[in-house]
């Protein structure tokens, strides 16, 4: 089907896109950019009215439903009272809303640790760099292949994609790249239940002696300072490990004085069904990176997480590091409304009954399209989809591109009425809807959904 004729408005905002606006701070996956004009819950509107069901909400970042009243209401609180105030000066939603998340560590993992903003993740990802430089004096870090920190300079080079780095000239500190234990797509053709995680030990191995390059015997040092990991990887596609991985992984880099660096900008705040994703795996990293939903998507905030040796005042003194509007008053109002309402309400159990119906229905779906949906996982709200040939394993990124574009057409029908449908498309070859919908989403939107992915796949394979 055709997508529907722009209005007069948006013939005209799009020229002006195209006039004036650099593309560079933009993902252009539909020509023309689709827009929107409202939002509520888990839907987005286009100007016709349109309701677009979001299963993405917005990278994770609107995790708590879009206009969500409570932390509009929070916001809007702050903007009368206090909606600006210079960062050298304290107000009391920073130090409410450090304490709160220091303290859920504390109790969590038994270790005393400290809270620093910021705006963005990258940011966030950029004072974790620092911070590990400062206390280990190493400049160099492990990280994934299919991991994804950010696009600023520091946080590019610990991000896997060449495609992020390309145009900005030579990394010096670009990271050493470890393959994910990816099982649906093992490197080493293994199966998970007899590989005793073997891709695990392979990256042991690269302590065995220097000639391994990372690992001085005789002074017991690393070359590294750290390694950087996403306990579900996000732009990656949603990948989940084996559950005993990143016990393996700690106690290797313990072994070697390498910190454990935890990026929880997608998952954190319950998306996995835990307020940290890394809780699902038993260990306690040395640093938390966080952002996204602790505000809602409302007005940025980032942040870190670091046990106390690492970020003391002492040895990370004032001006270590510095932004503007790292702890701004609006960010932190909204948090700390966030962080209540978590305590209040039980979202472990919401976001994984949640998570194991839709994973259930997504499971169903795989069963009408066997072969074309090779991969189905969950955990929680975080789920993905891979897309495949006939064979159920070559990646088909065509077929994925379609239904991408075609659920945004807002052509699609439920009850006598039109949908759009949100998707985000990830991982490795481009393949995978990774689904973060909203923790508010119902039982009925969550079935509409499916209904709208089973047309979804109909009509793309027939186009």
């Amino acid at each position: 089907m055709p997508i529907s004729e722009p209005t007069t408005r948006t013939a005209e905002l799009l020229a002006l896109e195209r006039k004036y606006c650099s593309f560079g701070d933009t993902v252009h996956y539909l020509d023309p950019p689709k827009i929107f004009v409202d939002c509520e819950g888990s839907y987005l509107y286009d100007e016709q009215g349109t309701p677009y069901l979001d299963l993405q909400m917005w990278y994770s970042a609107a995790s708590f439903g879009y206009k969500n009243r409570r932390l509009n209401e929070a916001l809007k609180r702050q903007v009368d009272r206090l909606p600006q105030l210079a960062c050298q000066y304290l107000h009391a939603e920073k130090v409410e809303v450090a304490a709160r998340i220091a303290q859920y560590c504390e109790k969590r993992f038994g270790v005393k640790g400290r809270v620093h903003f910021n705006v963005g993740g990258s940011q966030a990802i950029e004072d974790s760099l620092k911070i590990v430089r400062n206390y280990t004096g190493k400049n160099l870090m492990f990280a994934f292949m299919g991991g994804y920190h950010g696009r600023t300079l520091g946080a590019s080079a610990i991000t896997s994609s060449y495609r992020y780095r390309r145009r900005y000239g030579h990394f010096g500190d670009r990271a050493q790249f470890v393959f994910y234990p990816y099982c649906f797509r093992c490197i080493y053709n293994l199966k998970p239940e007899t590989c005793n995680l073997y891709c695990h030990d392979q990256f042991a191995q690269l302590f065995a002696n220097e000639y391994h390059t990372v690992w001085d015997a005789k002074a017991q040092t690393a070359e590294f300072g750290a390694f950087y990991i996403e306990p579900v990887q996000g732009t990656g596609g949603y990948v989940i490990p084996p559950r005993d991985y990143f016990a393996r992984l700690k106690e290797t880099c313990k072994t070697h004085k390498i910190l454990v660096v935890d990026d929880e900008i997608q998952m954190g705040f319950f998306r996995t069904g835990k307020f940290w994703a890394i809780e699902h795996f038993g260990i306690t990293p040395d640093i938390i990176v966080f952002g996204k939903a602790l505000t809602n998507g409302l007005n940025p905030l980032s942040g870190i997480w670091a046990r106390e040796e690492l970020i003391t005042p002492e040895l990370f003194p004032p001006g270590s590091t510095h932004s503007t509007f790292s702890s701004n008053t609006l960010g932190t109002a909204v948090a700390l409304e966030t962080l209540k309402m978590i305590e209040e309400e039980d979202y472990e159990s919401q976001v994984n009954e949640k998570g194991a119906y839709l994973l259930a229905g997504l499971k169903e779906l795989q069963s009408r399209y066997p072969g074309v949906i090779g991969h189905v996982d969950g955990l929680g709200l975080a789920l993905r989809l891979e897309v495949c040939k006939e064979d159920g394993v070559t990646p088909d990124r065509e077929l994925t591109d379609r239904i991408f574009a075609e659920g945004l057409k807002g052509t699609l029908e439920a009850a006598g009425r039109k949908y759009g449908l949100v998707l985000d498309v990830g991982g490795y070859y481009k393949n995978v809807f990774t689904l973060a919908p909203s923790f508010t989403i119902t039982r009925e939107e969550m079935d509409l959904a499916l209904e709208l992915l089973d047309q979804l796949f109909r009509r793309a394979r027939n186009m």
